[in-house]
């Protein structure tokens, strides 16, 4: 069962015994009410006390709200609810991960890029510091999956890279953070291990491949570090282990085989008895379809507790997915002796983290304690710390290019390449907005004006050929095709240096046209070109023929002035590492 004393509860007699008289005093609906997380931004005051007194929920998980309105919603929750709530916030990379107008420091590939441990631990007091000033008290982080597949891009920006011990160290770097604020939980994600598919467990199945031993190696290692160091709690990915599954269950076939949040033989035989781990296990999003592929949803609901799962991250709907999980305890698919244990991890953590200890009125901060936190200079300091030592210059083979000066490159063309806007890009620019805000290659032009560059951004030939459309001038595709196309030594005529830029949050850039213009890089053997990521670090698999790339991580202003310094400084100012390979296993990409 769960052994209250042991970490990462650490319990005295007093909280055990209140742990067990309040699993005692519960009504089915009470028990089961506990086992759900919910996300639910949007609702008023009223509905959200509604929500709480229907359903008895465990937890809930905050993020894209302005910060005093997550801090007013979480005082309303704590004080509506007859046991105090988990209120978890994905503060992967700062404050910004509870409250949209929090403190961004830098993400998971970013730190790792340093090479400095405590920034990892910087990352995860300071953006919880942060958070818990709105009444967040859990942390949906550290992400300590390991890249290995330059393909994979749902972790790619999250994670501390591909190196084994690095991740063990800033990961629980991380996780120390975190507990240097008092009551505070981290639940590390996303266990067995996101890398290695270049699939979205959000879209599709997700598989990692290690044998036994492999696993055991990297992934298991990574975790036995956090769950020896008192890691409070641990997210189940549905990723599948189908060679470890062969394993330890000789004669499985292919059907069979489920995501690990479905999976017994991994949630509870390699989690929980093999690593030993004593804490808290909640579910990945249970709406994605790495999941929700493997049976009805019916089924899925109590498959995912039986499994080993404690806490059902999110529902369908609420009256259904409730309903079915009662449905399954009654009848005795859930057994007494499996909820027994969910809630005893479930109260034993809140037992941990003084939450039973503390009138609700004092659960939640006062708003001046907010109002002195939010935006804090000290966050601002250590993003900007980050980046400085951050910006890594991943290839260099014209080594004359840099430093850059207004005397040697006059006349700077920047060429903006984004990403494929799919609907996930266009419903995060819907709720967060960025619509009216100034694009990174904007910024950028801006600060190399300022240091005396003549710079401008190159107008794609559809760019140009629309704009002509629009003013009568159009002819047709010929016109397209002709608008980029000019002689070599006219091409050369018109820039100095040219900067390809990209800005592709997931996935692959996006060039445009093939022929003519400036969008790929086929001149830079004519023409000085550097390539600049300021997002997804793999743009070197598409734009090979680059002879100087750059990593950024993102296009922060602090990251964009420190970008511009080493620029102008030359190659020695950049002291980053790449964190993962760059070159994504590619022998062309070297050239």
């Amino acid at each position: 069962m769960v052994d209250l004393r042991a970490k990462p509860y650490c319990l005295s007699d007093e909280d055990i015994a209140w742990v067990e008289a309040t699993i005692a005093a519960m009504t089915d609906e009470e028990k089961v009410g506990q086992l759900f997380f919910d996300n639910n931004g949007g609702a008023s005051d009223d509905e959200l006390r509604e929500i709480v007194a229907k359903y008895h929920l465990g937890g809930f998980r905050y993020n894209g709200i302005k910060s005093h309105r997550v801090r007013e919603v979480i005082e309303v929750l704590q004080t509506s609810s007859p046991i105090p709530l988990f209120i978890a916030c994905n503060t992967e990379s700062g404050g910004n991960g509870s409250g949209t107008d929090g403190t961004y420091i830098g993400s998971g590939i970013k730190v790792a890029a340093t090479g400095k441990v405590k920034y990892a631990y910087d990352l995860g007091f300071l953006s919880n510091e942060e958070a818990a000033a709105m009444g967040n008290n859990m942390a949906f982080a550290p992400v300590c999956d390991i890249h290995y597949n330059w393909e994979n891009t749902e972790i790619v920006s999250r994670c501390f890279g591909r190196d084994v011990q690095r991740v063990i160290d800033m990961s629980v770097a991380y996780m120390e953070g975190v507990h240097a604020l008092p009551g505070y939980a981290s639940v590390a994600k996303h266990f067995p291990g996101n890398g290695q598919d270049f699939r979205d467990a959000h879209l599709a199945s997700n598989v990692n491949e290690f044998t036994r031993e492999e696993w055991m190696a990297t992934y298991g290692k990574v975790y036995k570090a956090l769950i020896d160091a008192g890691l409070d709690g641990i997210m189940g990915g549905h990723i599948m282990l189908p060679k470890y599954m062969r394993e330890v269950k000789p004669g499985i076939t292919d059907d069979e085989m489920l995501p690990a949040t479905l999976c017994p033989e991994i949630m509870t035989g390699l989690l929980r008895d093999e690593l030993g781990f004593n804490g808290l296990v909640v579910s990945d999003a249970t709406h994605m379809v790495g999941m929700t592929n493997r049976m009805t949803r019916k089924e899925m609901v109590p498959a995912a507790i039986n499994a080993g799962c404690d806490m059902f991250l999110f529902y369908n709907d609420a009256d259904e997915d409730i309903g079915w999980m009662l449905d399954a305890y009654r009848d005795g698919v859930i057994s007494e002796e499996r909820m027994t244990e969910a809630l005893t991890r479930i109260l034993g953590l809140k037992a941990r983290m003084g939450l039973n200890k503390k009138a609700k009125k004092d659960i939640v901060p006062p708003v001046e304690t907010l109002d002195a936190v939010l935006g804090a200079q000290k966050y601002k300091d250590a993003a900007a710390a980050i980046a400085e030592d951050a910006i890594t210059l991943v290839k260099y083979k014209d080594q004359n290019v840099l430093p850059i000066a207004p005397e040697k490159y006059k006349r700077i063309m920047i060429v903006y390449v984004k990403g494929y806007d799919g609907p996930m890009a266009q419903l995060m620019k819907f709720a967060f907005g960025g619509g009216g805000s100034k694009t990174p290659a904007q910024t950028l032009c801006e600060k190399l004006q300022e240091k005396g560059f003549n710079a401008f951004i190159y107008e794609s030939p559809m760019e140009k050929a629309k704009r002509l459309a629009a003013e009568g001038k159009g002819g047709g595709f010929g016109d397209l095709y002709r608008a980029g196309k000019s002689s070599i030594e006219a091409f050369k005529a018109q820039q100095d240096l040219v900067i390809t830029l990209f800005d592709v949050d997931n996935g692959r850039p996006s060039f445009g046209m093939s022929k003519g213009g400036g969008e790929i890089p086929w001149y830079v053997h004519d023409v000085p070109t550097i390539g600049i990521s300021v997002n997804a670090p793999t743009m070197l698999a598409d734009a090979p023929t680059l002879r100087t790339y750059i990593n950024a991580y993102d296009s922060r202003p602090c990251t964009m002035d420190a970008l511009v310094d080493k620029l102008l400084a030359g190659p020695d100012a950049f002291t980053g590492a790449d964190p993962i390979d760059s070159f994504c296993g590619l022998w062309d990409t070297r050239l």
